[in-house]
């Protein structure tokens, strides 16, 4: 009798083991294999998405590559004049002549600030960030740079954006203009690394991040003579924020040889990506491309 019971919980104990051994070998208890994401094709010859809380990487294409990048170098504008000390986003600025003088020279993006009204700190972001305004990027860097004169100004605010790329620790990023209008990958450059962690960095602002998200925005300035002019609304020309779920910015980019640029980012479920696409194909494919990044993003 207990011979035959030592030898039945023998048997039970073998079972067990096989069927545990089973469940390993299958990965049962309803526990389906992970599905693995494909990774993207974009137009764009450069790309790079990171998890903007952890700073993981989440993909790469030529990240480091140095490109020309066009008006996303107002990212890092925008983020030396948010960074100074004591700011007072409602100063105003009084709008040079030289400003219009430089829009029309270059054929640049135009915020069209009318000479001598009088435009806050805040409005000249919002001009420079929606409808990328180079005239408001000139009265910016003319207001926050150091000097006796506009050109020593210019260079001294052109020397902050540099000083910053420095503190993030960025080895891939030069600036020689405060709007990357005009400009080459060998004297303005950056790569979608960089401009990334330039943008994390930035978005760590409640200013930026207000500003960026924005679609529209109209501003009501002082007029020389006292009056008060209301400017026709400024439009977001980051068409993301109104066709993908969870876009909060950043900022578009274009030029001879930048092509199309964009900075992107967006919640989800709590979870923030961040990224860039540089020398895209198109308005079209550079937008489709960030699309693409920020799936790939979300799903890891």
């Amino acid at each position: 009798m207990t011979t035959g019971t030592k030898g039945l919980r023998v048997r039970r104990a073998v079972a067990v083991v096989f069927t545990t051994g089973a469940v390993l070998a299958t990965g049962a208890l309803g526990t389906a294999p992970a599905q693995a994401v494909t990774k993207p094709t974009v137009a764009a010859k450069g790309g790079f998405v990171m998890n903007s809380g952890s700073g993981a990487s989440l993909y790469t294409k030529a990240a480091d590559t140095r490109r020309s990048t066009g008006s996303t170098t107002k990212i890092m504008t925008a983020k030396v004049v948010l960074s100074q000390p004591n700011l007072n986003l409602d100063t105003k600025v009084t709008i040079q002549k030289a400003y219009s003088d430089y829009i029309v020279a270059n054929t640049a993006s135009s915020a069209r600030l009318i000479v001598g009204d009088k435009v806050t700190v805040r409005q000249l972001l919002y001009g420079l960030m929606l409808p990328s305004g180079c005239d408001a990027a000139y009265a910016l860097a003319d207001k926050f740079g150091s000097g006796s004169t506009r050109a020593a100004r210019v260079k001294s605010f052109i020397g902050k954006m540099n000083k910053q790329a420095r503190d993030l620790g960025l080895t891939n990023t030069k600036f020689d203009s405060f709007d990357g209008i005009g400009t080459t990958s060998t004297s303005n450059y950056s790569t979608p690394r960089d401009l990334t962690k330039i943008t994390s960095s930035a978005m760590k602002s409640a200013n930026f991040r207000a500003i960026v998200k924005k679609k529209t925005y109209t501003a009501k300035t002082v007029t020389k003579t006292g009056g008060t002019r209301t400017m026709a609304a400024w439009t977001n020309t980051n068409g993301l924020l109104s066709s993908y779920t969870g876009s909060i910015g950043v900022k578009t980019g274009s030029g001879p040889e930048a092509k199309y640029c964009l900075v992107f980012a967006a919640t989800r479920n709590g979870k923030t990506v961040v990224g860039t696409v540089l020398a895209s194909t198109s308005i079209a494919a550079r937008e489709s491309d960030a699309k693409k990044l920020m799936n790939y993003g979300f799903a890891q």
